[in-house]
């Protein structure tokens, strides 16, 4: 197991380093003037010139790149055409709060997605199965701008259970930045007050975003619960008089959910793709919002530190899902 860790993680490199290149040659060769809409509508020849040599689009593509990738090696992604702040600190403002959301979207699609697909395995083609499948398949095929905007509307408006947008409210001071994430900070610092804020600003997004990862799961759990359930040892089990509750927490529950890692892993890239528009919705301070307004502008250093960002955090978090396999099933681990 460690040496295959080791294996994963020593190729996290060059898939970094192919996906930079990919994005870097595409942004530059992208027709489009950066530097004039960074110097305005009004700006002289002269002064395109000008910020066109002072961030080296004016050099060849390789000179360029090998500039880039050897400031992202010292920790420097550049400055941003736009703000001209760097983007290194810009990112490490935005990240943090788009991980914050993704994490407890994840959370809460595998907290409600496992348990009722297990309950819809085991109770297989009854009521409880079909309601289920009717509420997943809903849950499926609304679009999160509408879900983000109905959950606004009923609990925010109407019901005012839950905040409509933001990280926290305005009287709230935010508690002292260690991880970034406003839920841990806070109960770091002992700050409850900040926690629960935090805590309720985060429902209504997350739960928009986690909607479509809970169906899936949901579903795909209840096709693996109904063919461990179908296994030999199951039977077997059964035959020698094991309680129900055993048999199903220990053996089909831990052998069904293994199924599911794959598909929690994969989400962890949709979820971080997804988040543009539940960020406009709900005024998140997020990555995704940071992203599109520079593609939007050509700002291409902010996108490409978002996607390199974006994929550290997708292999890392199939990286975790490989070990996690080798947790629930032995086999796999002496395999790995």
């Amino acid at each position: 197991m460690l040496r295959y860790a080791l294996f994963r993680i020593a190729l996290i490199a060059p898939l970094l380093i192919g996906l930079s290149m990919l994005v870097f040659v595409i942004g530059r060769v992208l027709p489009g003037d950066p530097a004039g809409l960074a110097a305005g509508p009004y700006a002289t020849m002269e002064q395109r010139e000008a910020i066109a040599a002072e961030y080296g689009l004016d050099q060849p593509i390789p000179v360029q790149y090998w500039r880039y990738i050897t400031g992202v090696l010292e920790g420097d992604f550049g400055r941003s055409l736009m703000t001209r702040r760097p983007v290194a600190g810009d990112l490490a403002g935005y990240l943090p709060a788009t991980l914050e959301l993704v994490f407890f979207s994840l959370f809460l699609a595998i907290l409600i997605g496992i348990p009722l697909g297990l309950i819809a395995g085991i109770r297989r083609n009854s009521a409880t199965d079909m309601t289920i499948a009717a509420g997943t398949l809903s849950a499926m095929s609304m679009p999160q701008f509408f879900l983000g905007l109905v959950l606004q509307l009923i609990f925010g408006m109407m019901l005012s259970w839950l905040p409509l947008s933001g990280r926290l409210p305005f009287i709230v001071s935010p508690p002292p930045g260690v991880t970034g994430f406003y839920t841990i900070d806070s109960l770091i610092a002992g700050d409850l007050t900040a926690f629960r804020y935090s805590l309720l600003h985060l429902i209504l997004p997350a739960l928009t975003m986690a909607l479509a990862p809970i169906a899936t799961i949901a579903r795909i759990m209840r096709s693996s619960t109904i063919e461990v359930l179908q296994q030999d040892y199951v039977q077997t089990e059964r035959a020698l008089g094991l309680p129900s509750s055993l048999i199903l927490f220990k053996y089909v529950s831990k052998n069904a959910a293994s199924a599911t890692l794959t598909l929690i892993g994969l989400y962890v890239g949709w979820l971080l793709g997804s988040t543009v528009l539940v960020e406009k919705v709900f005024d998140w301070p997020g990555i995704g919002l940071y992203a599109t307004n520079a593609i939007l502008n050509q700002d291409f250093n902010p996108v490409i530190a978002v996607t390199l960002a974006i994929g550290v955090v997708f292999i890392l978090a199939n990286l975790v899902v490989d070990m996690l396999y080798g947790v629930l099933n032995p086999k796999v681990s002496n395999k790995q």
